[in-house]
């Protein structure tokens, strides 16, 4: 896992008022906590920030130059706005080199499993312990001709040198089911409709047959 480069730059406003004229001039603000020390709040430039974040993913490693000091700095959380669809804000933790961290690492379901068959991914990431500059951007699960019944526990995956898996290592990631027949969606459709109130009018054509049918 490579480390992306920015320049940042320390900042003295806060509040609502600062972050949207922080924004108006393409910037992003963001905060970094760790390592006992007070929280280092910056500023960001906006098109680099979302471009590296895009490329590395949600566990993406920045080396920010801050005041012509380097500091390595791990994606925690990322605030978007998804109307206009742009990062709001970046929390970061203060990372050094070698040191172990636990991130939560997203699975990746590959491969086409068995006909009549039902992929479930019943968690979209693991929580892995990894060294900071070697966290995995995302984890292969193949589910290539998968029978129905089989399931993929998270001692089952596959994980890269260096890194140890947190999560219980019996809990359920992938389960593959028998796919729900027509019939069968239909019915847990009209199960849920009926749930919540919903009851939709006959038809032109459902009114006439069942006039007919009384007349029989």
């Amino acid at each position: 896992m490579s480390s992306e480069k920015i320049t940042a730059e320390k900042r003295t406003e806060f509040g609502k008022g600062a972050a949207r004229r922080i924004r108006r001039e393409n910037k992003i603000p963001a905060v970094i906590y760790g390592h006992g020390a007070e929280p280092i709040h910056v500023t960001l430039p906006g098109h680099d920030t979302m471009m590296a974040l895009k490329h590395h993913g949600q566990n993406a490693l920045l080396e920010l130059d801050i005041d012509g000091k380097t500091q390595l700095a791990l994606t925690k959380q990322v605030q978007i706005d998804h109307i206009r669809r742009v990062i709001e804000h970046v929390d970061f933790v203060a990372v050094k080199a070698g040191e172990k961290v636990t991130v939560e690492v997203p699975v990746h379901v590959v491969g086409e499993s068995a006909p009549g068959t039902l992929v479930v991914t019943d968690h979209a990431a693991i929580a892995v312990e990894a060294e900071a500059t070697h966290v995995p951007e995302g984890l292969e699960i193949s589910v290539e001709g998968a029978e129905a019944g089989t399931q993929i526990h998270a001692k089952d995956i596959a994980l890269p040198q260096g890194v140890t898996l947190v999560l219980d290592a019996d809990t359920l990631v992938v389960n593959v089911t028998a796919a729900p027949t027509a019939a069968q969606v239909e019915a847990e459709l009209e199960s849920a409709e009926a749930e919540a109130g919903i009851v939709h009018e006959a038809s032109e054509a459902e009114t006439e047959a069942a006039a007919a049918t009384e007349a029989e």
